[in-house]
């Protein structure tokens, strides 16, 4: 689909219908206020800064829990991506009574669910630095403000799905316990779920002169059994606050996938090649952290968060011949053992009238443990394969400073400071290496808020990659029938961005905002090649990245849909790197993950969500549609490239009866098409003849979720 017009035709309506007709034609109470008075700890007025949504606002939406709140306020959407170097990025954008959750593999979303929306007594939109609290980058943040010595509530939640790529129907639970022991309050609560569905589809091959030399019919059936444990309390011990957060967590996925090979040309057999994998992952955090008045004027918070997790993966891959022999079988047996620790302390100190400082600094330790064995066996008996870089060790050493101020300059707020990182990464077994690593960080951000209504922002600063300690060891793709080398000499990149945004508020339920970008790139983390035939993980030069995100909450009142509203969001990039194999300018390489995701290195995506309340009836209807660009790959003798259709999902609930919500989804109503092309060369890619083309179009199924959700 060409986005072109499509974003056109959204600028243009969510321009002229936003600020003539939203704005002249406001037919929702007036349930949004803001909060009096100036901030403790920089002086400036917080009637601009903080939007209060009491939780009256959202009775229309019938909330269950904070999350059913929270995708409600107008202008914001939750940061879930849970992606961040060390705890400083944690949470993203979600504070809880000015706080923000002490975990890394707890989702703010599943944090949220876990909150009754009784126990709200509103939600605030804060756009600059007030009450000490700091946006860490971020243009806005929520904060859910709860109700004091609240009694017990039991928030739970069930459903039943039902995919048409899988005959069974698969079930999920949760419920949660939020009240007080004495002085502590405490959320305990538990999750089970089981999933499962199909993989239907076919994969052309063509030679190199684009003829169909064969056809493979695929059947895939995956399984999931997921159960989740949290506890997570806080209590005052004289003047100090604490706060615990445990979680833990057990996952086990199976998927088996069967390929009917069926040739075109003749003198050649059919055959079945079968792959198997079970994969069992366990994991477990626990975050404890303490914050106290130090001074009249300095506050101090310490934080300790320990992760551990180990998954063992068990892979084959089985080829059986015309006749029904079995010519060849592939086994792979690993485990990865991955540990995270992390030691924090954050100062802030008002004593300078205007002025907010902070002082942080983190100590991280991280590491993987890594070992595979592989068999082949071709007849004879299974044969010990060596697959280079598997077995081995990865540790991280890390320390994290940065010292900022935040200055209040009437209708302009200044956040400026310098931060820096000293690492030291660590690696035995396959491969024994040490390195040093040493970054500074500045950073500013210059805001301009004349009034509520509007606010503009321009952003600087350098931003240091997160690693991802798998990429330095080995592993194996059977379906490929190829190898997924790891490198020992990868470095996080860096990248210097500049943003300019714009946030308009045309009356209390309307928002638009525009964000342009330009990231310069330093070391950029790609594909390099290694020789050629095999590539890895590693950085291949400078590269840069620009382009623009708009994001939109439009009621649809003017249309004649009342309590109806429409949210957008899309996002437009382009990006620049020279390819180390042909030595010409390409994008950079993209995600190669199923699962759509806004969020992604590609051309574009975008969201449209529409949603309709009737109040009296208590009833809510609406659908969600989201597309993006395809996802190329760029490997040493091969081109991938991923694609996808578009995803539409439907539903319609109610609480009419029982206080219970009754919801009923129908999802993926396009049967969204996951495609992939994979074009393999003869030499290196680009320089050398097409050998082979793959072209895998293969289906996830629409599906059916019937869920039950409540409070008592």
């Amino acid at each position: 689909m060409n986005i072109k017009p499509l974003l056109l035709c959204s600028l243009v309506i969510l321009y002229l219908t936003g600020t003539r007709l939203v704005a002249a034609q406001q037919t929702l109470p007036t349930t949004v206020t803001t909060q009096p008075g100036t901030s403790a700890s920089t002086g400036e007025s917080t009637e601009d800064a903080v939007i209060n949504f009491p939780a009256s606002f959202f009775q229309r939406y019938q909330p269950t829990t904070a999350l059913d709140m929270v995708q409600q306020v107008p202008g914001f959407q939750l940061d879930d991506s849970g992606a961040s170097r060390g705890f400083g990025g944690t949470a993203g954008n979600l504070l809880i009574n000015d706080r923000r959750p002490s975990s890394k593999q707890d989702l703010p979303s599943v944090i949220l669910t876990r909150i009754p929306a009784g126990i709200v007594e509103r939600i605030e939109l804060i756009r600059a630095h007030v009450r000490g609290i700091d946006l860490r980058g971020q243009s806005v943040m929520v904060n859910i403000i709860l109700y004091d010595n609240t009694p017990a509530a039991i928030q739970w939640e069930s459903f039943l799905r039902k995919r048409f790529h899988h005959g069974s129907i698969t079930p999920s639970v949760s419920i949660s316990l939020t009240d007080n022991w004495g002085d502590t309050g405490y959320n305990a609560g538990l999750t089970a779920r089981r999933t499962a569905f199909g993989r239907l589809g076919v994969d052309e091959i063509f030679d190199g002169n684009d003829t169909l030399t064969e056809n493979r019919f695929d059947r895939g059936d995956n399984r999931n059994n997921y159960f989740n444990v949290n506890l997570n309390a806080s209590r005052w011990f004289g003047e100090t606050y604490t706060q615990l957060n445990s979680i833990f967590l057990y996952e086990k996925r199976e998927s088996n996938l069967t390929s009917n090979r069926v040739p075109v040309v003749t003198g050649t057999d059919p055959r079945v090649e079968v792959f198997d994998d079970v994969f069992e992952d366990p994991r477990f955090e626990i975050g404890f952290d303490a914050e106290r008045s130090l001074l009249p004027d300095m506050q101090g918070k310490a934080i300790l968060l320990f992760f551990r997790k180990d998954e063992d993966s068990s892979k084959s891959r089985r080829v059986v011949n015309s006749s029904g022999n079995q010519t060849l079988l592939k086994t792979g047996d690993g485990n990865l053992t991955s540990t995270e620790g992390i030691g924090r302390l954050e100062f802030d100190w008002s004593g300078m009238p205007a002025h907010a400082i902070q002082a942080n600094i983190e100590a991280a330790y991280n590491s993987l443990d890594s070992s595979l064995q592989q068999t082949l066996d071709t007849g004879p008996g299974p044969v010990i394969e060596t697959v280079p870089g598997a077995n081995s060790r990865v540790r991280e050493i890390r320390w994290d400073f940065l010292l900022k101020d935040t200055w209040s300059l009437g209708d302009l707020t200044l956040d400026y400071g310098m931060g820096a990182e000293i690492s030291t990464i660590i690696q035995t077994g396959d491969a024994e290496q040490e390195r040093n690593f040493f970054f500074l960080k500045p950073q500013g951000m210059l805001s301009y808020a004349p009034d509520q209504e509007q606010q503009s922002r321009f952003r600087i600063a350098r931003e240091v990659s997160q690693l991802d300690l798998n990429d330095f060891v080995s592993g194996t793709v059977f379906q490929d029938d190829d190898l997924a080398l790891g490198n020992p000499n990868i470095q996080p990149d860096t990248t210097w961005l500049a943003e300019l945004s714009h946030e308009q508020r045309l009356g209390n339920s309307s928002v638009v905002s525009l964000r342009v970008f330009h990231h310069w790139i330093s070391d950029v983390l790609d594909l390099l090649p290694l020789s050629p035939t095999f590539e890895a993980p590693g950085n291949i030069g400078n590269g840069r990245r620009w382009g623009m995100e708009l994001e939109s909450t439009i009621p649809l009142t003017w249309l004649g849909l009342t309590s109806a509203q429409l949210k957008f969001k899309a996002r437009w990039q382009d990006s620049t790197v020279v390819d180390p194999v042909t030595g010409a300018d390409r994008v950079l390489s993209s995600d190669q993950g199923e699962v759509i995701v806004y969020d992604i290195e590609n051309k574009y995506a975008y969201t449209i969500d529409f949603r309709q309340d009737f109040e009296t009836a208590r009833v809510a209807w609406g659908w969600f549609l989201q597309e993006r660009a395809d996802r190329p790959v760029f490997k040493v003798n091969e081109l991938l490239v991923y694609d996808d259709t578009h995803q539409l999902d439907l539903f319609i609930e109610t609480t009419r009866w029982l206080g219970i919500k009754m919801r009923l989804s129908a999802e993926n109503l396009f049967d969204l098409g996951l495609l992939r092309e994979r074009t393999i060369f003869t030499g290196e890619r680009g320089l050398s003849s097409v050998a082979f083309r793959e072209v895998r179009d293969r289906t996830r199924g629409r599906q059916v979720v019937f869920t039950l959700s409540g409070t008592f």
